[in-house]
């Protein structure tokens, strides 16, 4: 199998609150809209906006969003109003993570990659 692109597809139950969220507060840019459906870019991957889900467990759901420096990132999300789930912090695997929730309950995993991890010095 050859794949040529992917994204991630979240059906939202108040599409205009998460529409809100992830055009306004989090601030990413729109990689095309359609009717029903607002498709924002991911960095190399892309998050599709569609449809209308109904309330259900999201548990099993998380969002892992790489950005370049963790602790401004926090403070402009806190600024903007953002519930943070889980402070900046050291992982024992060498990451640097910190967690918000979209409107949905969506976990949103937001990392910063040390200079020094070895997924800085593997780019295959």
């Amino acid at each position: 199998m050859e794949i040529l692109s992917s994204r991630i597809l979240v059906r939202p139950t108040d599409p205009a609150t998460s529409l809100t969220f992830y055009r306004d507060t989090l601030g990413l840019a729109i990689h095309r809209e359609f009717p029903g459906g607002t498709v924002f870019y991911l960095g190399a991957g892309l998050l599709e906006l569609s449809g209308r889900g109904t309330a259900g467990d999201r548990a099993n759901l998380a969002l892992w969003l790489q950005v370049r420096d963790l602790e401004t990132t926090q403070r402009d999300l806190r600024e903007r109003g953002v519930t943070i789930v889980r402070e900046a912090r050291e992982e024992p695997w060498g990451l640097r993570e910190m967690w918000i929730a979209d409107p949905d309950g969506v976990r949103i995993v937001l990392v910063e990659i040390p200079e020094n991890h070895p997924m800085r010095k593997d780019q295959r």
